[in-house]
């Protein structure tokens, strides 16, 4: 499958939102059905220094999947960031995440020297956490009834990837 990974842009609102919204995404995401084209608009214009953000795209220009890293603003843990990623579901298992993946963690180790890269996802998203442990994440803890997804709380998996180069 051919795509490019490239910053995301004020353009890209639009296909954002779209991805956000579609089945298959929705749910595994900790955002709401009544998120609105405005919502993304300000959020790509709030992006500030310490986040990061890219888009995998088509060579027609169809948004895949977008990823994001933000770098926690605190002094005392400014080694950290946390990270989002999204992909449509119909290519899922084509790269895509894999390459997003990639790029979010090539800027962590390579250009933010970052120590710590966390992020949460549903415990019963299996597919998921397999992906996320093939790039070195670890299951830290559990935060039981952490979110609420169609109607119901669940857990949400608590995961971190130290960076190999810099482990002490």
């Amino acid at each position: 499958m051919e795509f490019i990974i490239r910053p995301v842009c004020p353009e890209d609102a639009g296909a954002i939102h779209a991805l956000r919204l579609t089945p298959g995404v929705m749910e595994n995401l900790l955002s709401v059905p009544s998120w609105r084209l405005e919502d993304a608009r300000n959020y790509l214009s709030g992006l500030g220094p310490d986040d990061h953000e890219f888009a995998a795209v088509s060579p027609e220009g169809v948004l895949l999947g977008e990823a994001g890293l933000s770098v926690c603003p605190r002094p005392r843990l400014r080694h950290a960031g946390s990270l989002g990623i999204m992909v449509r579901p119909d290519v899922q298992g084509r790269g895509v995440g894999a390459a997003l993946m990639e790029t979010l963690l090539d800027l962590a180790d390579r250009w933010l020297m970052l120590v710590r890269v966390e992020l949460e996802v549903f415990t019963d998203n299996r597919r998921a956490i397999r992906f996320y442990e093939r790039f070195g994440f670890q299951q830290e803890g559990v935060r039981r009834m952490g979110a609420v997804r169609l109607g119901e709380y669940a857990d949400l998996c608590l995961m971190a990837r130290l960076n190999p180069r810099r482990e002490v």
